[in-house]
C-alpha cells in the first residue's frame, strides 16, 4: 500500500519518515515521487488545517495521505503563535524571523511556559479522515541555542530536559517530539489501511 506524506516542507517530510520507520505493507511516498497541489492553510485550528491538507491531497492524488499541522503555544502570549506559527512574522518570512518576533514579544517576561502541539491526519480519497494529537510541554529560552532541527527548535526546551530541541540529535528529538506522539496515534489506522481492512 502506498501512502503519501502530505507536506512539501523537506524538514517535516524527513522527520515524519524517520519517525514512522518501516511499517509492514506500507511504502511511504513524498512530494519528490508524487506531485500534489499546495494547500492553503485557511483553518482556524491545527485540527482544521491537518484535515484540510490531508483530505485535499488525498482527493487530488487518489492516494491515502498523511498530513499534519503543528504549532507552538506560549502561555504568556495566550496560546500564540499557535496555528499561525509558520507565518508568525508574516507570509514568506523564514524561521529566523519568526524566532526574532517571538523573543521580542517575550522580552522581560518571566513565565516561559509553552508547549508544542501537533495534529496529524490520515485521509482516504473517499473522504474518510482520522486525527491524532501529540503534545510536548516545556518552556522557551531567552536566546536561540543549537544548530539542529527547524522552526522554533532553538527556542524550546522540553520539560525534564536542559537543552533546546535544536541541540538534540534527530533521534533524541524524535523520541520526545509532539510530532512523534501524534503520528504514533495513527499507527493502528495505518496498519489497518495497509492490510486493506474496512475502517469505520
Amino acid at each position: 500500500m502506498k501512502i503519501l506524506i502530505g507536506t512539501k516542507n523537506p524538514h517535516k517530510a524527513a522527520e515524519m519518515l524517520n519517525i514512522l520507520g518501516d511499517i509492514p505493507g506500507i511504502e511511504f511516498l513524498t512530494h519528490r515521487e508524487v506531485a500534489f497541489p499546495e494547500v492553503e492553510e485557511t483553518g482556524r485550528t491545527l485540527e482544521e488545517n491537518a484535515r484540510l491538507k490531508a483530505l485535499s491531497i488525498a482527493k487530488a492524488t487518489g492516494l491515502p495521505t498523511l498530513a499534519e499541522d503543528s504549532g507552538l503555544e506560549v502561555v504568556a502570549l495566550g496560546g500564540a503563535p499557535g496555528v499561525r506559527s509558520a507565518r508568525f512574522a508574516g507570509e514568506g518570512k523564514d524561521y529566523q524571523a519568526n524566532n526574532r518576533k517571538l523573543l521580542a514579544l517575550l522580552e522581560g517576561v518571566e513565565d516561559r511556559r509553552a508547549r508544542f502541539r501537533t495534529v496529524a491526519a490520515l485521509a482516504l480519497p473517499d473522504g474518510r479522515v482520522w486525527l491524532a494529537e501529540g503534545v510536548l510541554a516545556g518552556e522557551t529560552t531567552r536566546s536561540p541555542r543549537g544548530q539542529g532541527g527547524f522552526g522554533y527548535d532553538p527556542l524550546f526546551v522540553p520539560a525534564g530536559e536542559t537543552t533546546p530541541l535544536a541541540e538534540l540529535s534527530p533521534e533524541e528529538k524524535n523520541r520526545l517530539s509532539h510530532r512523534r506522539r501524534a503520528l504514533e496515534g495513527l499507527r493502528s489506522r495505518l496498519l489497518a489501511v495497509a492490510r486493506g481492512e474496512i475502517l469505520s
